[in-house]
């Protein structure tokens, strides 16, 4: 690996998204070849000939809940006869889609289908993970409306509201723009920094917009008005602001907001964000922090270049520090991001009206979540690998995962959290299981480093960007590219899925938004 002395510098000409850390893309790794895939699966179909029925269990991803005793079911039966089945045994009273999971790989059509293909075992009673779906279906990207020009340097920054209904993005030329999705045209031009644009947040509640820039200042924005919050810029730092990270909507009190910051400085710091104070200072890192999340249980995890993770409660104490990489720390995920991202809000982009409602309506969507999957983290690195935490328990990694043949760049948990999805400098995007950590596919299909991956809301598609100027969406239940989408005229810095599922939007090198539709 290439020295942190002769690393190309953030942003510089030419420098890539992530930039900001140093890195360059590198070679990608050569696809591998699996033979005889006909012949195994002819075999399979001839030992499950004679099998017409199987015993097994339905249970959570994590295991410890089952829905009811073990069954015998039919070989044939199909996801839509297991939905039924399972909503009889859990007695739901307004019945729920659900997917149905062996050895991570989906029952699609029969059950049948998937035993053999898994060469499961029909001696022993088998195990069949239920996950709820979305009650929605997102419909694929498949054009792009509007290309959007105004930015007059690379576009670095994507960033949908909670609802789904406003557009902020960040550009090098140092400024912030708000975009009307109805018309697709420019809403504000927010100006104040004075260096490039490196991080974006929308508040949950979707009221004030956060910016971080290499400037070392947070500014906080009303999208409606597009003007500047009260007091100016938050100054604390003393180098580039490199993520944000907003207090969780059903942690906050009476209205009152709690932002974090990380900095290249070595630093994070939480902010009262009401009178524009720091509320405290998160230091015990020795390199820059390169990531940032506030979890639901109200822990802060920072991610640095001294190649730790460290777990921070709300007021600044030190909980654990986190070792194990070799290299860098470039990302953090939560397997509750989504719905903490979202807050309150629902798949229509709408939610209660006052403070009080939407603090209980984001209490509630939060503990279903981690009802069926409980808060994970997982940390991606410049030394080609992924660690998964468990943020609430000891130093320990659940499982450390590996397989990418270049430096990881972005990691991010399906909204349902049953997957991970990893983009690396390899050329690759893949998937693991989120509870485990298991690898479960490769995806190739671009030809230069992917920077970034997004989920679309029902976590059945999968969409990156990259160095080749393309934009892939992924099928995640075959695991195959579904479509692709070119159109920019240089790299794909930045990518984000609207919340309600209808939109993509997309910023790179070329300086232009580009908005993408069914």
């Amino acid at each position: 690996m290439t020295t942190k002395d002769t690393k190309k510098r953030p942003f510089e000409p030419e420098a890539p998204p992530g930039a900001w850390r140093g890195h360059e893309a590198g070679e990608g790794a050569n696809a591998t070849v699996e033979y005889g895939a006909a012949e195994k699966k002819q075999k399979a179909a001839e030992k499950y000939k004679d099998v017409q029925t199987v015993v097994a269990q339905l249970r959570t991803s994590d295991g410890e809940c089952e829905a009811g005793p073990p069954v015998e079911l039919p070989l044939d039966i199909t996801p839509a006869q297991l939905t039924k089945l399972l909503n009889d045994l859990l007695s739901n009273e307004d019945p729920q889609p659900y997917s149905f999971y062996i050895d991570e790989a989906e029952i699609l059509k029969k059950l049948r289908d998937t035993v053999e293909d898994k060469n499961a075992s029909v001696e022993e009673v088998l195990s069949i993970i239920y996950v709820p779906q979305a009650v929605f279906r997102v419909r694929a990207v498949t054009r792009c409306t509007a290309t959007l020009e105004g930015h007059s340097d690379a576009v670095v920054a994507v960033v949908f509201s909670p609802s789904g209904n406003t557009l902020a993005t960040g550009s090098g030329d140092a400024t912030v723009r708000l975009w009307d999705l109805s018309t697709e045209l420019p809403h504000h031009q927010m100006r104040g920094h004075k260096n490039w644009i490196l991080c974006l947040a929308f508040s949950p509640d979707g009221k004030w917009l956060a910016s971080g820039s290499m400037d070392g200042e947070v500014r906080i924005w009303d999208p409606v008005t597009g003007k500047g919050r009260g007091g100016g810029a938050l100054k604390a730092h003393k180098k580039w602001v490199t993520a944000l990270a907003w207090e969780p909507l059903h942690s906050s009190q009476d209205s009152k907001w709690r932002l974090a910051s990380a900095s290249k400085d070595h630093k994070a710091t939480v902010w009262d964000v009401n009178n524009g104070r720091v509320a405290c200072s998160l230091s015990g890192h020795t390199a820059a922090v390169t990531a940032l999340k506030w979890g639901g249980q109200g822990l802060i995890f920072t991610g640095s270049q001294d190649r730790t993770v460290k777990v921070w409660a709300a007021d600044g104490k030190l909980v654990r520090t986190l070792q194990g990489h070799g290299h860098w720390v470039n990302t953090l995920a939560l397997s509750t991001d989504f719905v903490l991202r979202t807050g309150a809000f629902d798949h229509h982009g709408t939610c209660p009206a006052t403070h009080a409602e939407r603090v209980v309506k984001a209490q509630e969507r939060y503990n279903t979540v981690v009802k069926t999957c409980p808060e994970r983290l997982v940390s991606g690195s410049d030394d080609f690998t992924m660690f998964m935490w468990d943020p609430s328990e000891g130093k320990k990694p659940i499982t450390r995962m590996t397989g990418h043949v270049q430096l990881v760049n972005h990691v991010v948990f399906s909204p349902n959290g049953l997957f991970v999805a990893s983009a690396s400098f390899d050329r690759s995007v893949r998937l693991w299981d989120g509870s485990t950590g298991k690898f479960i596919a490769a995806m190739r299909g671009h030809v230069q480093a992917v920077y970034q991956v997004c989920w679309s809301a029902d976590s059945r598609l999968l969409l990156s960007g990259s160095k080749d100027s393309t934009l892939k969406l992924w099928d995640v239940a075959t695991k195959k590219q579904k479509l692709e989408l070119p159109g920019h005229a240089d790299e794909v810095f930045a990518v984000d899925w609207s919340p309600d599922g209808q939109k993509v939007a997309s910023g790179g090198k070329d300086r232009v938004l580009k908005m993408w539709r069914h």
